[in-house]
């Protein structure tokens, strides 16, 4: 007889979702592997999502929950799954971005997760640490999955000229992550503004920092060390940060100045036209 892992529901969100794929699975009659067929996955990865032992992909949960007729069961549980796999540190981070209406950031030498590339995502978590790093690259690009929104907040993003240089995973990816940041030109709901190295001594001098606005809430403002996170509600700091982020903003190039040197840098610096980019997640 084989063994069959019985999973405790309870346990977490990743046991959660496992106990139900498999709840699902059989109440339609299907193996793994003939689920897996349907699903065009292999029933191994069915098996080892029904074990908590994979991290299931927003992609497999709407196809199991179109073969399935769940009404979209597993598609809800994905983004409370991938949100639980996090690091324990940045979760309340995840979740400021999920109740924010508006999200302001300041990033000194990289593109700001939101608006990241899969190819520059695993190049970044990739770096000393290449443990299934596949589940870790689908759980930072979950977060953009906030656009998806009925109502996705404002996003103002200015970055220094140095993210455009830093060569984070080679040319190609350099090349496709630019031209992502080029296929928001024309939404008006995120906004992309280089600080340009013209601009001297600037008021980010500190450091990268992250402003989050709600519709009833005190802003927050979020920053970063290595392996911990530092939110804060303070008043005189969400003050300081403010005001430093307009001092940014009015030092940064404009919109349209900025997508033109983001354009310039990947055709001189990565050589090729832009293509629109990735999709966001």
């Amino acid at each position: 007889m084989t063994h069959v892992n019985v999973l405790d529901p309870g346990a977490s969100p990743l046991d959660y979702y496992g106990f139900e794929l498999r709840r699902l699975r059989e109440a339609a009659g299907l193996t793994q592997r003939q689920l897996g067929d349907i699903l065009n996955y292999t029933g191994s990865l069915v098996g080892q999502i029904e074990t908590a032992r994979k991290v299931p992909t927003v992609e497999f949960s709407e196809r199991a929950d179109a073969a399935l007729v769940t009404g979209g069961l597993l598609s809800r549980l994905v983004g409370l799954v991938l949100r639980s796999q996090l690091p324990s540190w940045f979760r309340e981070v995840a979740e400021l971005e999920a109740r924010a209406t508006e999200i302001c950031t300041f990033q000194t030498h990289m593109v700001h997760g939101l608006l990241q590339t899969p190819a520059y995502v695993s190049s970044v978590l990739g770096v000393l640490d290449e443990t299934d790093l596949d589940d870790r690259t689908a759980v930072r690009l979950a977060r953009q999955r906030i656009f998806e929104k009925d109502e996705p907040p404002i996003l103002w993003v200015i970055i220094s000229e140095a993210a455009l240089h830093q060569e984070i995973g080679g040319p190609a990816v350099m090349r496709g992550q630019l031209a992502h940041l080029l296929s928001f030109e024309r939404n008006p709901r995120i906004n992309v503004q280089v600080l340009p190295f013209t601009a001297g001594a600037h008021a980010g001098s500190q450091g990268s920092f992250t402003l989050f606005r709600f519709e009833s809430d005190p802003a927050i403002v979020y920053t970063e060390g290595y392996g911990s996170g530092h939110p804060t509600a303070n008043p005189d700091t969400v003050a300081d940060c403010s005001l430093r982020y307009d001092h940014l903003r009015a030092a940064a190039l404009s919109l349209k100045d900025s997508a033109e040197l983001i354009r310039r840098v990947m055709e001189e610096r990565y050589g090729e036209e832009p293509s629109g980019g990735d999709p966001v997640a």
